[in-house]
């Protein structure tokens, strides 16, 4: 159940119900790909972090350990020991980007695993199957992301096959879900919106899939080489047409300044692999912009990453401490900046929703953004 509780302009603030909890909107989950948080953050820490979903892959979770393997173990929830709601991606992202080691076809996508080169099929029905066994709590809708820049011809042929795909994944769905072995008989499907840069095709897109009452709707193959001048027009032109009492995903966005904007013309979810990645890396995201660590200037800094922030990166570490182990490539030191980055993601989120929720959206954005600018390293 999807319930708004505020809108202010575009932007709007809800609960949305699910058998693993509520979550609140706008939510940014944070990315688990193989079921972990890349830089040794556990479930625990994604507990005092403030993180409501946590995202995994299906396609290298059913590459390894295997979906089965997870299945035979209670599910994701259990095998992770996390109980509120996971997002399951249908590994259709990761499939068409192994472009040398996949083959397109009607009934579904021929590809060599990345791992040990062993061939793989998956179609709708099989990333299904594959999101079924790992019990998450949300499962989407297996498509095809198409390269950017693609023809108009290719765009629409691929949009076309992504649709009649998510009619099946649809009935796949509700088959499993009726299942008496199935772990999570309340898994819901979000179907995913394409289109490329093709404004018509996006918003004819977006009313076919609309008719078809699923849970939630995404909108996928942004964040993939346009401008964010396009991917905000894109945006503005889909989104008033995906329904309006259910939850609208923005996939793989992204920074900060993404998040708001995007925020501003209606999207509820998101999700990024930045703030691990980069955190890894030695960027830390504050209200002053991105910071680099390991910039020399810090070396004898005592400070905490950023003043005033309650991440356990910030509440115990100073910036020199930080670069040292960042330095000698100490894990340690990865770990804190992805707890700090995740940290600041969740707790933006959660000033997002107070702000609609106060009708005070716009000077809230004006002002993020504006803090943003200071530091550009």
């Amino acid at each position: 159940m999807y319930r708004m509780v505020e809108q202010d302009g575009k932007a709007k603030s809800s609960e949305f119900v699910t058998v693993h909890g509520t979550i609140q909107t706008p939510v940014f989950m944070n990315v688990g790909t193989v079921a972990a948080i890349k830089g040794a953050v556990s479930t625990m820490d994604l507990q005092e972090i403030g993180t409501q979903v946590e995202l995994s892959n299906t396609y290298h979770l059913h590459v390894r350990p295997g979906d089965r393997v997870v299945k035979q173990l209670g599910g994701l929830h259990k095998f992770m020991v996390w109980d509120k709601p996971i997002l399951t991606d249908s590994g259709g992202f990761q499939v068409f980007s192994l472009s040398e080691l996949r083959k397109i076809k009607e009934e579904g996508v021929y590809f060599n695993s990345h791992i040990d080169g062993r061939k793989i099929f998956m179609g709708p029905e099989e990333s299904m199957q594959i999101q079924s066994n790992l019990a998450s709590t949300i499962a989407m809708a297996f498509d095809e992301c198409p390269p950017n820049p693609s023809t108009r011809e290719y765009i629409q042929s691929s949009v076309d096959r992504t649709t009649r795909w998510l009619e099946r994944c649809k009935t796949e769905m509700n088959r499993l879900n009726g299942l008496e072995e199935t772990i999570n008989k309340n898994q819901l499907l979000f179907g995913i919106n394409q289109g490329g840069t093709y404004s018509d095709i996006r918003i004819e897109h977006a009313k076919r899939i609309s008719e078809m009452e699923l849970d939630g709707y995404a909108i996928g193959g942004l964040a993939v080489g346009e401008s964010h001048e396009e991917m905000y027009h894109i945006l503005e032109q889909t989104v008033p047409h995906l329904p309006k009492d259910k939850p609208v995903y923005l996939m793989g966005v992204g920074t900060p300044a993404n998040i708001l904007e995007a925020v501003d013309r209606g999207v509820d979810f998101f999700d990024c692999v930045y703030p691990s990645r980069n955190g890894r890396h030695g960027h830390a995201y504050t209200n002053q912009g991105k910071m680099n660590l390991v910039n020399a200037k810090y070396e004898l800094d005592d400070r905490p990453i950023e003043v005033g922030c309650d991440c356990p990166a910030c509440a115990h570490y100073s910036r020199a401490y930080i670069r040292h182990l960042l330095k000698a490539k100490e894990m340690l030191g990865m770990r804190l900046m992805v707890l700090h980055n995740l940290y600041f993601y969740n707790h933006m989120m959660a000033e997002i929703r107070e702000a609609i929720r106060g009708k005070r959206y716009r000077d809230y954005k004006a002002q993020k953004l504006e803090g943003f600018l200071q530091n550009k390293e």
